[in-house]
């Protein structure tokens, strides 16, 4: 266990020290932009009245079961009509735990650690949706729900020891792959989030660091009017989780990420509005967004749209933002089940240094999940419900994507492999990009197809190697 936190320290110190790389760039590129100073939490729980957790039980010897005490405590706030909730050094183990009450402060102090059941059993079943898909699943390990002005405080630690729910997935990926079941792995396979912020509003997460969920890092779900400050999410101790992503901003507005560090094994900043069918069926847009002053290390996108994109993404900012070592960098995806419109997405003052990818639109992404078949053993079976969901057919006219009005200022991307890999399709070109003081370079140029209309006088591509290659583009002519 020490191991452990020394290994969270470590990380932690790490990624504090990648922000002093981070552009001096400070100020907000997009002053047009007047709905930026909205995004964000406008209250914050002022309460005063201590629930301290160890007087309900709780005892920090990393081995007692605390979920009982520790919710009992921020039962006995709620009660109270607010105040704040704490605890006392120590590490404790706790399962499940729900803040369902207003004006809660749920403080996790500099030297508290939470550490995360590794029994399944002991996240309690719950409503929610799982990348796009409304459906029973495992309650994160900590919930914020049906609530307004709480907050998640303190230096301390969240550690979710995912790693035999990443063993389990890995291990069901082997049966399911073979038989034409990628598209519903994810969804069987059920692994806890490390936090979900669901029909919430006024909410706070502020200075905590997480690590090692069994999935997602950070979801916030439903919600309007949530600010993320100074968290530090790294996945990458002992071992790399598969999608354990670093925020999701899922169907959700007015919601604001700063001063952030994330080091994790998916997509790093993401934005995600539903599913295929489902998600079109709820169509709630992800909309109103401002993420700025972060830094991704390790991970799949620095900033992504999708693939859930079936309620729409729109009116987002994303600024002051560096990556280093990313795999992708500004990343945009869908495919031809999703639907949604992604559109007036702003993103400027971007540094991207040995980003592999570091501009990626892609409307036929990844088809082996994307596409839900049914193998031939499976038909006249029963079936569970989220798949039948999965299976719901989407007509194209309702199933494919539009992206347009994306706009890059002031961004540089140094050491890519590939500087750009856009593909639009016939049925929906990749519209209305607009460049300002933007340059990329690497080895390849990469390839753009199906562009319509890009204003790109303030594009550089500087390719080492092989040239950028364009192929059915109208009225765009990259240089």
């Amino acid at each position: 266990m020490m191991r452990n936190l020394r290994l969270a320290a470590l990380c932690a110190a790490t990624i504090l020290a990648m922000s002093c790389t981070q552009t001096s760039l400070q100020e907000n590129p997009f002053p047009e932009l007047e709905w930026i100073a909205e995004a964000g939490t406008r209250t914050f729980p002022t309460g005063e009245t201590l629930f301290r957790t160890n007087d309900y039980g709780a005892v920090g010897d990393a081995v007692t079961d605390c979920t009982e005490a520790v919710q009992a405590a921020i039962d006995a706030c709620k009660a109270n009509g607010g105040g704040r909730v704490t605890f006392a050094p120590g590490i404790y183990l706790v399962g499940s735990i729900f803040i369902d009450g207003d004006n809660i402060n749920f403080e996790i102090p500099r030297g508290t650690t939470l550490i995360g059941s590794q029994e399944i059993e002991d996240y309690r079943r719950i409503a929610t949706r799982v990348a796009g898909v409304e459906m029973e699943w495992p309650a994160a390990l900590i919930n914020v729900v049906n609530c307004s002005n709480s907050a998640i405080t303190g230096a301390g630690t969240i550690n979710g020891r995912g790693k035999p729910f990443w063993d389990k997935y890995w291990s069901m990926r082997k049966e399911y792959d073979p038989r034409g079941l990628r598209w519903i792995v994810d969804y069987d396979c059920e692994r806890p989030r490390g936090i979900l912020v669901s029909e919430c509003k006024d909410i706070t997460v502020r200075d905590i660091v997480l690590y090692q969920p069994g999935f997602w890092s950070l979801h916030i779900l439903y919600s309007e009017h949530v600010t993320v400050d100074n968290v530090i999410i790294s996945n990458n101790i002992e071992g790399r989780g598969p999608s354990t992503d670093g925020i999701d901003i899922d169907s959700s507005h007015h919601i604001l990420v700063e001063n952030s560090h994330i080091n994790c094994n998916d997509d790093n900043f993401c934005l995600k509005a539903g599913r295929d069918s489902d998600g079109l069926r709820v169509n709630r847009p992800c909309e109103y967004i401002v993420i700025r002053n972060c830094v991704a290390g390790h991970g799949d996108g620095l900033f992504t749209c999708g693939s859930e994109t079936s309620g729409s993404i729109r009116h987002i900012a994303a600024y002051n933002m560096t990556g280093l070592g990313t795999k992708y960098g500004l990343r945009f995806k869908s495919t031809c089940q999703r639907g949604g419109t992604i559109e007036d997405i702003w993103l400027g003052n971007v540094e991207m240094r040995g980003v592999r990818d570091p501009f990626v639109v892609d409307l036929n992404w990844h088809p082996a999940y994307s596409t839900s078949r049914l193998p031939a053993e499976y038909e006249g079976k029963e079936l569970p419900m989220h798949w039948h969901k999965m299976l719901a057919e989407v007509t194209p006219e309702q199933g494919t994507p539009k992206f347009r009005d994306i706009h890059f200022r002031n961004v540089t991307a140094t050491d890519a492999t590939t500087c750009m890999k856009v593909g639009g399709l016939e049925s929906s070109t990749v519209e209305g990009l607009t460049f300002e003081n933007v340059t990329l370079e690497g080895l390849n140029g990469g390839s753009v197809s199906w562009a319509e209309n890009w204003q790109t006088e303030g594009l550089t591509v500087k390719a080492s190697g092989k040239p950028l290659t364009q192929k059915n583009n109208v009225g765009t002519n990259l240089r």
